[in-house]
């Protein structure tokens, strides 16, 4: 008796049409393959293509080739059915060997760590795993179904692409499960002072009011694990009606936070069409930092300090921020951005914190 499990293992090499069958029973009846044509009623061509294995047996052709060429119709369907069926097989292991090899890009490891997909040994499962996680049939496509949201993405010497795309889908699937009004770009606009007031508090107290405040104008807010070799800080993803507006908190210094999380408000506020996009530790998006820096500190403000105080003092630094409303490590991290002071001064102004989504 055949084991069911080793029978089951078993895989062709090659997918054998059954125009073979065909032709060596063409042969045995000594016909040529345009009596043949003649024979089934159709074209030379259409005759050829059976052969060759480019066109399926139909029903009305396997009824055709019963009366013919003698073996019942269900014998031929039989033949294409077997073989459509070893030939889709022989696909889906080429397949699974083409997504093995991306698999070996992937920081499956780090995502399962930070409970992001289950772990297991087996590359197999591994590579369904991801599948299910990329919601794709092959992972030979994701890096087309997910960047293709994206306005650019910005080349950065020895960056994970997979891993980039994975944080992005674990943004959008974090931020399609909370619950948020149509989006309302002029609303966004008009919160920004409520968002300046928040850099004044703690991360526990800000974090539960900057996630209703982003909901009331259609933005899901989320904090997502940032991946090695990742480098992102941000970015806004658009499904439908609702944006999704993604922190990795990465470097976790309260003005970095900050500062990206008012770019990102920039994109969703000044582009009317609803672009993705991703913002990287060193990317420079002119507009979006020029409009975070104003939407922070208006011009102005920041050019009467410059002019009427001294920036070298941070007593100075202190009383002015609080003085417009904003959190002392603002005004540090625009300093440190113009090079107006250095990165060794100030560091207990620019403090780091965790925050839990």
């Amino acid at each position: 008796m055949v084991n069911k499990k080793e029978n089951d293992k078993f895989m062709p090499s090659i997918a054998i049409p059954p125009g073979e069958t065909i032709r060596e029973n063409m042969i045995f009846l000594g016909m040529n393959q345009k009596e043949l044509a003649i024979r089934l009623e159709i074209t030379p061509k259409h005759l050829s293509n059976i052969i060759n294995g480019k066109e399926p047996i139909t029903y009305e052709t396997a009824l055709k080739l019963e009366t013919v060429l003698g073996p019942k119709a269900q014998f031929w369907m039989n033949l294409e059915t077997n073989y459509q069926l070893i030939k889709s097989r022989l696909k889906q292991q080429e397949e699974l060997e083409e997504d093995l090899e991306v698999l070996k890009k992937t920081p499956y490891k780090c995502m399962s760590d930070l409970g992001w997909i289950s772990e297991t040994s087996d590359r197999n499962e591994r590579v369904q795993k991801l599948r299910d996680y990329f919601g794709v049939a092959s992972l030979q496509v994701i890096e087309v179904s997910v960047a293709a949201m994206f306005r650019k993405q910005k080349q950065i010497k020895e960056i994970s692409d997979l891993g980039v795309l994975a944080w992005v889908r674990k943004a959008e699937l974090e931020g399609l499960k909370i619950e948020v009004d149509k989006f309302n770009q002029k609303k966004l606009k008009s919160y920004i002072p409520k968002f300046r007031e928040l850099t004044m508090k703690d991360p526990e107290e800000f974090y539960p009011i900057m996630k209703k405040l982003c909901a009331e104008c259609g933005v899901a807010l989320v904090l997502v694990e940032a991946l090695p070799k990742t480098y992102i800080c941000g970015a806004t993803i658009w499904r439908k009606d609702k944006a999704i507006l993604a922190l990795s908190v990465r470097g976790k210094r309260a003005d970095i936070f900050w500062f990206t999380f008012f770019h990102e408000l920039a994109h969703l506020i000044k582009h009317t069409k609803k672009i993705s996009s991703i913002s990287y530790d060193d990317d420079i998006e002119d507009e979006a930092d020029k409009e975070a820096s104003n939407y922070l500190i208006p011009d102005e403000q920041y050019k009467t300090f410059i002019e009427d105080y001294d920036y070298t003092n941070k007593s100075q630094i202190v009383d002015y921020a609080y003085t417009i409303g904003i959190a002392p490590c603002i005004l540090v991290g625009r300093l440190l951005h113009d090079r107006l002071i250095d990165y060794k001064f100030y560091s207990d102004l620019r403090p780091s914190f965790e925050i839990v989504n």
